[in-house]
């Protein structure tokens, strides 16, 4: 920063010169200030300290009922607080029962929609991958026999489809990019009818679409078709 200054010189004239000022001074001055802060504020503590002390010896009934108000007072807040968490808790778990409650949320919302249906469907290790680098990855789990879940999420307007272009796209990814033995597409649309359907046949590509979805948000446990591939039968 720069500084205006003028002076004279011997013969009379005026002169106005710039002069930069030294920022370690600002510096200086400012550790100062905040030295004194902190001595400030260490000798109010103990002043505060020693005050309580002599109330308490002065009063100690008074002191008592003080410190049994504020510990009950604590104790109440506490307990309104968990009933308000339960209470958010039952009414997100009621929401994850319905497939409706998906039309208005967003994608990311969907993504942890699913990855807690996941959760309650015994899957363990549910990690939401959403965002710009995912690369089709949306949710990672282990599915209840250990083998690795990948899952991708479109959420779309009722009666939107997805089509055979985004299937061939994970169909790219899903096996080789992110190691999935058990690949699925999760929608609360439907999905087009053609080579995408025929090409997730093909490769074993689960398509879960919104009426699946429906039962088996509403039940908690996954449809016949995922759950023969999580609990395989022995072989004979």
């Amino acid at each position: 920063m720069h500084r205006v200054r003028s002076y004279r010189r011997r013969d009379g004239t005026r002169v106005r010169g710039h002069t930069r000022k030294d920022p370690r001074r600002g510096y200086a001055r400012g550790g100062r200030d905040n030295g004194w802060l902190l001595l400030g504020g260490g000798l109010g503590a103990l002043v505060a300290l020693a005050l309580i002390v002599e109330f308490v010896r002065r009063h100690p009934y008074w002191s008592a009922l003080i410190v049994f108000v504020i510990v009950g007072l604590g104790v109440t807040v506490l307990w309104l607080l968990r009933r308000i968490r339960l209470r958010q808790a039952a009414e997100r778990a009621e929401l994850d029962r319905v497939i409706e409650a998906t039309d208005t949320m967003t994608g990311s919302e969907f993504e942890r929609w699913f990855a807690r249906l996941l959760a309650r469907s015994g899957c363990t290790a549910v990690e939401v991958k959403g965002g710009s680098g995912d690369r089709g990855a949306d949710i990672v789990a282990r599915a209840p026999d250990g083998r690795r879940v990948v899952v991708q999420c479109k959420r779309h307007k009722p009666g939107n489809r997805v089509g055979s272009a985004v299937i061939q796209r994970f169909a790219g990814t899903c096996f080789t990019t992110h190691r999935g033995e058990i690949c699925m597409i999760v929608t609360n649309g439907s999905f087009t009818a053609g080579d995408g359907q025929i090409l997730a046949r093909e490769l074993g590509i689960q398509l879960v679409d919104r009426t699946v979805l429906e039962v088996w948000a509403h039940a908690g446990v996954a449809p016949p078709p995922i759950a023969r591939l999580w609990h395989p039968a022995p072989p004979t």
